[in-house]
């Protein structure tokens, strides 16, 4: 299971433990690389994503896999085909950071989760939102190599644009503080948050995703 480009993967992180006969919801799931996994562990996966193309993309790809999914193309926060406390797992690599309104997939995905159990998710590092190399992104394959430049103010809420997997996403920046706040008021308990180093990169310098573990509390 990956937790996005350029960062470790579960084999290394080890925050989901065993996922066999769990039922895990894997939001935004894209083209399915990470619903695929969990389905080939032995999980009883739900996979969510707003594009009819990802969909799509992520049949065909269980499929060739012959991996057993139930998708849904929805919006991430429409889960009202989910019963109340029927979720295990809640798994989200990066595509949280394309929700304006956070506070809401939060309290549906408490809502969804068994009491305790985890949601686990990677988000774009409000800091590498921030800066750029100098002289632009690295050419494919070349390292980057150029200084650090601060592009965009730390406090500046506005959306922006960025690349990734050959497609322009929009992103949400928010400051840790503010994904702990919101996990907070949505009824969660942090327990484990890590900021690991680009596994591409020979000399980070800092990091480019975070990676949460919250547990819902109460009922």
């Amino acid at each position: 299971v990956r937790y996005g480009p350029d960062v470790p993967t579960e084999r290394e992180l080890r925050l989901l433990g065993d996922v066999t006969g769990k039922r895990i919801l894997d939001l935004g799931a894209g083209a399915g690389q990470a619903a695929i996994a969990f389905a080939k562990q032995g999980a009883t996966v739900l996979a969510v994503d707003p594009s009819d193309a990802a969909i799509a993309e992520g049949r065909r790809a269980a499929e060739r896999e012959d991996a057993r999914i139930e998708w849904h193309t929805c919006d991430l926060a429409d889960l009202a085909f989910l019963r109340a406390d029927s979720i295990d797992l809640a798994f989200s690599a990066q595509s949280l950071a394309e929700v304006d309104d956070l506070g809401r997939v939060f309290r549906q995905v408490h809502r969804v989760l068994r009491p305790n159990a985890p949601l686990v998710f990677s988000y774009d590092h409000p800091m590498a939102l921030c800066v750029a190399r100098e002289g632009g992104d690295a050419a494919p394959g070349a390292l980057p190599l150029g200084a650090l430049n601060v592009r965009r103010s730390w406090f500046d809420p506005e959306p922006r644009k960025t690349e990734r997997d050959g497609e322009v996403h929009t992103i949400f920046p928010r400051s840790v503080s503010e994904l702990f706040s919101q996990l907070g008021r949505a009824g969660f308990r942090v327990d484990t948050l890590l900021e690991p180093a680009p596994v591409s990169d020979p000399n980070p310098l800092i990091p480019a995703t975070v990676v949460i573990r919250a547990r819902k509390e109460g009922s």
